[in-house]
């Protein structure tokens, strides 16, 4: 029986939506004079229990039964069934059997039915997978029978992958899984007596990893105190103790030989507690081979899956459960530990994982092990070998534990923090960090843990903080390490960029450019050359060393004060450090002449940076340089192509570090490109990426564009939650681009509803100079909507000034669409000769991709044309503005055209009525295919988004429409529009998705105002 945490306040079940439903139905059932039966299956302490003291406390049909197991039950033949029979013979009339008697499935039917003559009862059994096999046999055969038994509600728990439970397979069941980490930080604030500090709450949500049980005992154990942060947490958090709480049976009370396998596979896992959190399974191949050389006989393996203790899939093996491997590796004594790690090491023997070889026989000795602490760090940072982060950082951990030196130990727990960043580790980075810079040691050590710490908060933290830390690393490496040394500046200017101080950005750009001194000093403390090469993304490239370190990128400034002058901003490429040698300073040169207003000077280096990284390899941060220059050069083709390929880059790499920003650059050139679809895909999937990263700074610029591509769509709730989440990010880490981006995204939603003075009071600060408050990447980018809003409001004298900015900027030709915006605004600030600036602007929509853009010109030509009481010619104009409007989307940008299509005296265009009119376009473009018959994969594929991202589109549709399957849900495309309902939706695009779908042409021009720092 699983233990549960005795607490004085129960938390709500939070994340668990899908299973409360199913629930829900089953206690319905007896209303409508049927039936109910589910079956409850989890892992240890996620809540089976849980769920039943919230149906019976909801139940209100009859009365409530409870059986829950008892130790004597599985030990006492029909011991189950007896328990059963006398809580249900309790309620009804039937017969008690005798005590001699034993109890058999006719009676306990009997009993279920007399138990009803109060009502109809609801049945709850708790863990009955520790019953005896006659009583779970009984059980089974009257649950089976239930809907014969009459009106009946029956809810079941058993422990998943326990022997006992697979008596219950093929009744309707639902599988409890771990909690995600928005419902697991809910557990948290209900359990707490007090306030909760944001990173406690973190930590104990990660390390809880998604089980209730256990981050309600971490709960109960922590004081008011340390939840509230005031105090530090205890080490470890999660301990034997802790884990033993959600583990049966526990590892000692297992045989020997089962107990000995359990800790050959935590030790070979993925996250073999050396470093990583990922995967946590091992090679099946390899965990055989050190099972024969340890002696163990083959039918162990036949025994512990048997058992429920083991797992297989597709050649690995891993235990049951997380808290089983953990406290299998941790409560095992650690001789023991080294000898499963020597049987791994003489398994791997020869060639056939050097890495994981030498780790394995780096934890089977006892330190120091000077020889073969060099030996394990070379290998972790051996350049063209494809070792995953996660590994490369346990490697350099373990060969720093094995360091006599202090600065190479240093130096190696640097590079091991490097990679855990990089495998999206950030937690563990800052462990790494925190034992070397105890270590003290030379100035060359402490400037790469100052780089390292200001690359993380420049992800996760206060950006201010993190410039600070850059250029105190800069300072230190300097004389040593000119290469980090530059790349400390870069990601200096990178977080001044997201704090909007374009004077230190400049001064860090400055700085890069300085040369290097002619030779190093020499290193005093003796470290060893591999450590030096240990801290690539790649090993020991420099190309690679400081991957995801984020350069800022720039359009051009007008000419003038560089506070107040516009300028646009396109996403960075990580890894500076590349940017050495072959050219590699052409791309900080460029930035520093864009940043100066001088285009002409920028052009050459930036578009020389594409062009190496076309012909170039598949290196993300060489490609997301690229894609950044692109953008400032207004190449937007080919700004998404290199995006595109980061993406894919980073994601072959393993780099889950980097995965999340090279989402966010690709989501930025998608809406540069117009296609505001494809960019809330991205933005969609890189928002989860950022969010097992910990990457709260990319997180709210992840915000920041959905809620732009929902201004589009007219989601207003959207945009407001969206909008709402990146302000409160940018708040507390100073992010100022981020919380202008939002408050555009929010004033273009206010301009789709008619709230014209709340657009002009929201952008106001964001196109005001530098100086006062706006963000100089956004300024300029969001003058058009200023623009419109004011002259909209009766405010016009207010945007003329912003007008003579924003057409220097549209004479850099920096971005293809700022011409035709430029004569919108022109049309819109002088009424007598709107009519032609309004023509003008529609002749240069022509020439460039933006559906949505031409859409809004269009609106505001044909409201003009209205109010010049030339209604037939408002009517065109207003016509295709709502057929423009629905072919990408913008709901309530067509409401306001169908609107001044009333007022002009024409008949609007009909468009869809009913449940399928509250979707937005992707998800009606994913119910057309589905409703054709696709797989959720291939409609990923169709529409080059992820399954799991159209399963999370599907579910909202489910919701809102109210259906549960797919057969109704194309019952109701068919009678919508039949004709349509059978129409592809969009055509196939490529698997990089790089080229636009021609179905929905989009666009949000005007938002190159993407972002260049964490």
């Amino acid at each position: 029986m699983t233990v549960q945490p005795t607490l004085e306040r129960r938390s709500r079940p939070h994340g668990r939506d899908a299973e409360l439903r199913s629930v829900a139905a089953v206690l319905d059932a007896p209303r409508r004079g049927g039936s109910g039966l589910l079956v409850l299956l989890g892992d240890p302490g996620m809540g089976r229990t849980a769920l039943l003291d919230h149906a019976a406390a909801s139940f209100t049909g009859g009365p409530v039964v409870r059986v829950p197991a008892a130790p004597g039950d599985c030990r006492v033949p029909g011991g189950g069934l007896r328990a059963l029979c006398d809580a249900l013979t309790a309620r009804g009339t039937v017969r008690h059997p005798a005590a001699e008697e034993e109890p058999t499935g006719a009676a306990l039917a009997d009993a279920l039915r007399a138990a009803s003559a109060d009502g109809p009862p609801l049945l709850c059994v708790d863990d009955a997978h520790v019953w005896d096999e006659r009583s779970r046999r009984a059980l089974a055969a009257v649950l089976r029978g239930v809907p014969r038994t009459g009106p009946v509600a029956v809810l079941v728990t058993a422990l998943r992958r326990h022997p006992g439970s697979r008596d219950f397979a093929g009744l309707p069941s639902v599988v409890l899984g771990p909690l995600s980490r928005r419902p697991a930080g809910c557990v948290v604030d209900d359990l707490a007596a007090g306030p909760v500090d944001a990173s406690v709450r973190e930590e104990l949500v990660t390390e809880a990893e998604g089980n209730p049980a256990l981050l309600a005992f971490l709960a109960e154990r922590l004081s008011p105190a340390r939840l509230a942060g005031c105090v530090p947490l205890p080490r470890p958090l999660v301990d034997t103790a802790a884990l033993r709480r959600v583990v049966s049976p526990a590892p000692d009370e297992l045989p020997d030989e089962v107990r000995a396998l359990l800790l050959l596979v935590a030790a070979a896992s993925e996250d073999d507690t050396a470093g990583g959190t990922a995967g946590g399974t091992a090679d099946a191949a390899l965990v055989r081979d050190a099972a024969r050389g340890a002696g163990l006989p083959g039918a162990v393996f036949a025994a512990a899956e048997a058992a429920g203790l083991l797992v297989w899939s597709s050649g690995r093996v891993g235990c049951a459960t997380v808290p089983l491997r953990r406290l299998v590796y941790e409560e095992a004594a650690p001789a023991r530990r080294r000898a499963a790690h020597g049987a791994l090491a003489a398994a791997l023997g020869g060639a056939r994982n050097p890495l994981a070889r030498l780790t394995h026989t780096a934890l089977s000795v006892q330190g120091p092990a000077p020889r073969l602490a060099a030996a394990l760090a070379a290998e972790a940072a051996r350049e063209g070998a494809r070792h995953p982060h996660h590994e490369r950082s346990a490697a350099l951990a373990r060969a720093a534990e094995l360091t006599t030196g202090t600065g190479a130990r240093g130096e190696r727990l640097v590079a091991a923090a490097e990679q855990a960043r990089l495998a999206g580790l950030p937690r563990r980075a800052r462990e790494l960090l925190a034992a070397a810079r105890a270590t003290g040691g030379h100035d060359a050590v402490r400037g790469r843990v100052e780089l390292a710490s200001g690359v993380l908060a420049s992800d996760d933290g206060p950006v201010v903080d993190a410039y600070e830390s850059l250029c105190a690393a800069a300072a230190l490496l300097a004389p040593y390490d000119p290469a980090r040394a530059m790349a400390a500046h870069l990601a200096a200017a990178d977080a001044a960029w997201a704090a909007g101080d374009v004077t230190a950005c400049l001064a860090s750009l400055d700085a890069a450019a300085v040369p290097a001194p002619c030779g190093s000093p020499a290193r005093p403390d003796g470290s060893a050359p591999e450590a030096r090469a240990a801290g690539g993304a790649a090993a020991a490239g420099a190309a690679a060393r400081n991957t995801a370190v984020n350069g800022p990128v720039a359009g051009p400034v007008a000419d003038g004060p560089v506070a107040d002058g516009p300028v646009s901003g396109g996403p960075v490429a990580g890894g500076p450090a590349a940017w050495r040698g072959g050219g590699g300073d052409e791309y900080p040169a460029g930035l520093r002449a864009a940043l100066r207003g001088r285009l002409d000077l920028a052009r050459g280096p930036l578009r020389r940076t594409v062009e190496r990284a076309r012909s170039g390899g598949a290196d993300p941060a060489g490609l997301l340089r690229a894609g950044a220059a692109a953008l400032v050069v207004g190449d937007v083709a080919a700004a998404c192509r290199a995006s595109a390929r980061a993406v894919a880059a980073a994601r072959a790499s393993g780099s889950a570090g980097l995965e999340p920003r090279a989402l966010e650059y690709l989501a930025y050139a998608e809406l540069r490109a117009g296609r505001h679809g494809r960019a809330r895909a991205h933005a969609e999937e890189g928002l989860r990426a950022a969010g097992r990263a910990g990457q709260r700074n990319v997180a709210a610029h992840l915000h920041a564009v959905l809620a732009l591509a929902l201004s589009v769509e007219g989601d207003e709730p959207g945009v407001a939650a969206h909008a709402g989440h990146a302000m409160d990010s940018a708040r507390r880490h100073g992010l100022a681009q981020a919380a202008a981006l939002a408050q555009w995204a929010s004033a273009r939603t206010d301009l789709s509803r008619g709230r014209a003075p709340e657009a002009a009071a929201r952008l106001r600060p964001v196109v005001r100079p530098v100086v006062r408050g706006g963000h100089f990447a956004v300024r300029v980018l969001a003058i058009p909507c200023y623009v419109e809003a004011t002259v909209l409001a009766g405010q016009a004298g207010a945007a003329r000034s912003a007008v003579e900015e924003f057409a220097v900027w549209a004479s850099l030709g920096a971005d293809p669409q700022a011409p035709a915006l430029l004569a919108r605004c022109r049309a819109l600030l002088d009424p007598a000769g709107a009519g032609d600036w309004y023509e003008r602007a529609l002749h240069r929509h022509e020439s460039v991709s933006g559906e949505f853009e031409r859409a809004r010109t269009l609106l505001l030509y044909g409201k003009w044309l209205r109010r010049q009481r030339r209604p037939r010619e408002a009517g065109d104009r207003l016509r295709e503005a709502l057929v423009a409007f629905e072919q990408c989307g913008a709901r309530g940008w067509a409401e306001m055209a169908d609107s001044e299509l009333r007022a002009s005296g024409s008949a609007p265009r009909s468009r869809p009525e009913g449940g399928l009119a509250r979707l937005t376009a992707q998800q009606m473009r994913i119910v057309r295919l589905v409703a054709d018959g696709a797989t959720n994969r291939e409609v990923a594929v169709r529409l080059s988004l992820s399954p799991r991202t159209v399963d999370h589109h599907l579910r909202n549709v489910f919701a809102l429409l109210g259906v549960r399957s797919r057969v109704d849900l194309a019952r109701i495309v068919d009678r919508a529009d039949p004709a349509d309902a059978a129409a592809p939706a969009v055509p196939a695009v490529p698997e990089l998705r790089v080229e636009p779908p021609r179905a929905h042409p989009g666009d949000t021009s005007g938002h190159s105002a993407v972002r260049t720092a964490g």
